[in-house]
């Protein structure tokens, strides 16, 4: 049964002057719209998450409470739901799906507010990964539209180091003889496994790995983590989804565009936001010290640190103990006046 929503923008002209056909947003809502519209929680999704993946925030009792807010969960492009390699039609299919950026899917995110639920203002923007990514967009693009903002383990502009981590997992998939430059018949599964275990020395931290704490998810040893858990996740994956994403996270920049013309400073001093940014303190893709440099620079912020040795997915619902933390700051923040 689909629980979600599809939002059509027809031909949309992306960020890069190429034009993105029969463009849509997959979506899903929570709680109801309040009459006068000032109710909205924006929370957009992660590196090949979907909106599935977001509920664990979700629900009566918690910051995120349906019975208070009305919640909208915008699925990225690039991920199976929302405008994708994969389900995109010729000539824009597979390897030659065009770039689309951050700036291109908050605009895409604005009409589907405005024009399916006449929102103009967003009481808070909240995301994990690439959804932080995405709300520090809106905050620096539209300051005046947005309240609040919780960024969770992600940045407003992806680090040099960052950008080294994801050429290596773009290495390890195009790697296989099957690739085809995009264009396969049968999935590249030898450079899917091998992305797989690749990416999990970079999702969790060296300490998660000393304490064994694969254990916990119920994984008797290391191996069996490496191929029963990363190599399955990878291997249900799109290898075109997965390229077109990492390319529209490596080309995150809130002031790349001509609002602000590469002044990353002047961009986050723009973000009017009340503002709580949650890194997780063992992340390797966005390590604590990125954030320092963001929260210093943005006028309203405070820096909460998850102290966590889950590594990047402590921002997720991997750990109980760090959900409550980020759920508990999303209280705090949306008490906030």
């Amino acid at each position: 049964m689909n629980n979600y929503q599809i939002f059509s923008l027809g031909e949309f002209l992306l960020q890069s002057g190429c034009t993105l056909r029969d463009s849509m947003i997959a979506y899903q809502t929570f709680g109801e719209l309040s009459p006068d519209r000032n109710n909205v929680i924006l929370y957009p999704t992660r590196f090949y998450g979907t909106h599935n993946d977001n509920s664990f925030l979700v629900g009566p009792g918690k910051a995120l409470d349906p019975e208070k807010y009305f919640i909208v969960i915008p699925n990225l492009t690039g991920n199976g739901f929302s405008s994708s390699p994969s389900n995109s039609q010729e000539p824009i299919d597979r390897a030659n799906f065009p770039n689309v950026s951050i700036l291109d899917n908050v605009l895409m995110q604005r009409r589907l507010l405005r024009e399916v639920f006449g929102v103009e203002r967003l009481r808070l923007v909240v995301g994990w990964s690439m959804g932080a990514q995405q709300a520090y967009h809106w905050g620096a693009l539209f300051p005046e539209e947005v309240e609040r903002i919780a960024a969770i383990a992600g940045s407003a502009k992806t680090s040099p180091h960052n950008q080294v981590f994801l050429e290596g997992m773009k290495a390890a998939l195009t790697a296989d003889s099957a690739w085809k430059n995009g264009l396969y018949i049968e999935p590249p599964v030898v450079g899917l496994r091998a992305m797989g275990r690749c990416w999990a020395g970079w999702a969790l931290s060296q300490a998660f790995y000393r304490q064994h704490l694969f254990r916990e998810l119920g994984f008797a040893s290391l191996e069996e983590f490496l191929t029963d858990f990363w190599e399955k996740l990878f291997l249900k994956r799109d290898a075109n989804n997965m390229l077109a994403q990492i390319w529209t996270w490596q080309h995150s920049d809130i002031s790349d565009n001509s609002l602000y013309n590469g002044d990353f400073v002047r961009a986050l001093q723009a973000i009017k936001a009340r503002t709580i940014v949650m890194p997780g303190e063992t992340d390797l893709y966005f390590p604590p010290e990125d954030s320092i440099y963001e929260v210093n620079h943005l006028p309203n912020a405070e820096l909460k640190t998850i102290p966590s040795v889950w590594g990047h997915y402590a921002g997720g619902s991997a750990n109980t103990k760090d959900v409550d933390f980020v759920d508990n700051n999303l209280k705090r923040l949306l008490s906030l006046d």
